[in-house]
């Protein structure tokens, strides 16, 4: 039909269109989206700031993004994934000389007055890479988890270098969870990064270094094809040597840093330092009980207890205001993510599809995980934000971006013929 040389939209093909997106993927971050800016803005109340109504504004325009990119055949972007991880190289490369410095931390780019961050973007960029590159080679053998992980360290080194190790441990959670549902083994995984774990365990702790140096040479025995002898030796023999190269890794931390891993496992060390945040987030939520004390009337956030409160530590006032029951309804909105994401990645079309739901599904996870984690003091604090309720623009764009990549998986399961 027109009308005045405008044709109207044709419903049917609209209705065709979305006929397999996955209604409840869109619908739980438009409610996190919606408690995240009552939380910032409860959590902002005695400052007079405006950080609330920017979350909400930048979560409608990641909404018309999500759609934008929801529409979009997922499959073309297998075709340009390798020009995205350069522009993503490029930015990584421009914030270490020309970002803004926060916190310690240069991870933001000004632009017209608006801070950009691009490792959040990178996030998106990396699984779409990965998964790219795991579509045309299957993982089939150690050696081709080698092939595959080189992808993921070049940025992961430029963000570590910012220095922003929260957001390189999330680098490392997408590629062992892409690896794994690509088919590699668990134990070929937990080896490859395990000098990793060895180089911070001698720094913290001797004996679990030594009993992981162990557990190390016992998983090469088990999961490795090739000769069981060589191969242990070989995985002690890196996890040793990375043992004292963790001198050299300690010394690369920033003073920050090694306070927020020391005083992980008691923050009373230093109560009115590095330890203050983990402390005053455990007495808010704890004074939240069963139903919370009520939006706006939470101690510790109406009286700014908590620095930054409205970033990282905003689970600390959803668990005082709203309570146990507000903190489940928030967890189980992840759960439905989560299982939503895992159900798209199971019913795709093809490789390039699933192992792009597993990918976020496994950024998605491990930030809400050390998040909520280190609010409750059962994982070091890291600077990650949570996903849609944090405030952050970037990180809230590109959680948006996400979403859509994995509706566009789902929208496209079936051939759409007009």
């Amino acid at each position: 039909m027109i009308v005045k040389g405008l044709e109207l939209p044709n419903w049917e093909n609209i209705k065709r269109e979305w006929r397999d997106a996955d209604p409840l993927l869109l619908i739980f971050p438009i409610i996190l989206m919606t408690i995240g800016g009552i939380a910032i803005y409860s959590s902002d109340f005695s400052n007079q700031r405006t950080d609330w109504w920017q979350h909400w504004v930048t979560g409608g325009v990641g909404l018309a993004v999500m759609f934008a990119i929801a529409r979009l055949h997922y499959d073309q972007l297998r075709q340009i994934h390798w020009f995205l991880y350069g522009i993503t190289i490029l930015s990584l490369v421009l914030v270490m000389f020309v970002g803004t410095t926060a916190l310690g931390a240069e991870r933001w780019i000004s632009i017209g007055g608006f801070n950009i961050q691009p490792s959040e973007f990178a996030k998106v960029s990396i699984i779409i890479s990965l998964a790219a590159v795991m579509h045309d080679r299957p993982i089939q053998s150690p050696i081709d988890v080698f092939k595959v992980a080189w992808v993921t360290l070049p940025p992961w080194i430029l963000i570590f270098l910012q220095p922003n190790l929260g957001t390189a441990l999330v680098f490392a959670a997408i590629t062992m969870g892409m690896l794994y549902w690509a088919g590699a083994s668990l134990g070929w995984l937990v080896l490859l990064f395990s000098p990793i774990v060895s180089a911070v365990l001698f720094s913290l702790y001797l004996p679990a270094w030594f009993v992981w140096v162990i557990l190390m040479g016992v998983t090469a025995w088990i999961s490795l094809p090739w000769f069981r002898i060589f191969s242990t030796v070989i995985a002690l023999a890196i996890n040793l040597i990375s043992g004292q190269a963790g001198i050299l890794l300690w010394n690369i931390l920033h003073d920050y840093q090694k306070r927020r891993l020391l005083l992980f496992i008691d923050p009373n060390q230093d109560p009115l330092g590095a330890g203050y945040h983990v402390i005053q987030s455990k007495i808010a939520i704890g004074a939240g009980k069963l139903l919370g004390q009520g939006w706006l009337k939470g101690t510790q956030t109406q009286l700014s207890f908590i620095p930054e409160q409205h970033t990282d530590f905003i689970f600390s006032a959803i668990g005082e205001e709203f309570g146990f029951v507000g903190c489940i309804c928030v967890l189980l909105l992840f759960v439905g993510i989560c299982w939503r994401l895992l159900v798209i990645a199971v019913n795709a079309r093809d490789n390039f599809g699933s192992l792009l739901a597993i990918g976020v599904f496994s950024f998605v996870l491990f930030q809400t995980f050390v998040n909520i984690g280190m609010n409750i003091n059962v994982a070091p604090v890291t600077g990650i934000p949570l996903p849609w309720l944090s405030y952050g623009r970037s990180a809230l764009l590109a959680n948006c971006m996400a979403i859509g990549l994995v509706e566009s998986v789902a929208a496209h399961r079936r051939t759409i013929k007009f």
